[in-house]
């Protein structure tokens, strides 16, 4: 696996810019990064705690840096992912709908969506979203998140490889 070969090499290093950079759309799932973060922590190649926390401080650096695109690029960015397609434009107004619906704590579940988890963050930053209502709700959405995901990853351990 090429992402395990990065993180035997680079480390904790590359599980924080690899969530730091999803916010730029990697090709690889985040999903996936998250549980073998936690996979190789149980072989031993990375420390558990460590591992789990810079995982979730760079989703919480790429949750920011999309807050901070949104707020002050805000329309203008959000229109340019419509533009790339149906799938981008669903995915803004759907996740338009759920922060009418649901406020913001609709940033606690959305990071379980995907696609929508990506597209979030612009959303609430150009609807001028406080940001310590963000980073409250976000973050605590993207933990828990981080949480199950490195967890499945960790008790699948040597299964994962």
């Amino acid at each position: 696996m090429e992402f395990e070969a990065l993180l035997a090499d680079y480390g904790y290093a590359a599980l924080f810019f690899v969530f730091s950079l999803g916010v730029v759309g990697l090709p690889i799932p985040n999903e996936v990064v998250v549980m073998t973060g936690g996979a190789v922590s149980s072989e031993g190649l990375l420390l558990p705690v460590p591992a789990f926390l810079l995982s979730f401080a760079g989703i919480c650096c790429g949750l920011t840096v999309g807050f901070v695109i949104g707020r002050y690029v805000g329309h203008p960015i959000l229109t340019k992912f419509g533009a790339k397609g149906p799938k981008f434009e669903k995915n803004i107004e759907r996740a338009q709908r759920l922060i009418g619906t649901y406020g913001s704590a609709a940033l606690l579940f959305t990071y379980f969506i995907p696609f929508v988890r990506n597209m979030m963050p612009y959303v609430v930053g150009a609807n001028a979203m406080k940001f310590r209502t963000f980073a409250l709700y976000a973050y605590s959405g993207a933990f828990v998140w981080t949480a199950v995901f490195f967890l499945v990853g960790y008790f699948a351990g040597v299964q994962w490889s």
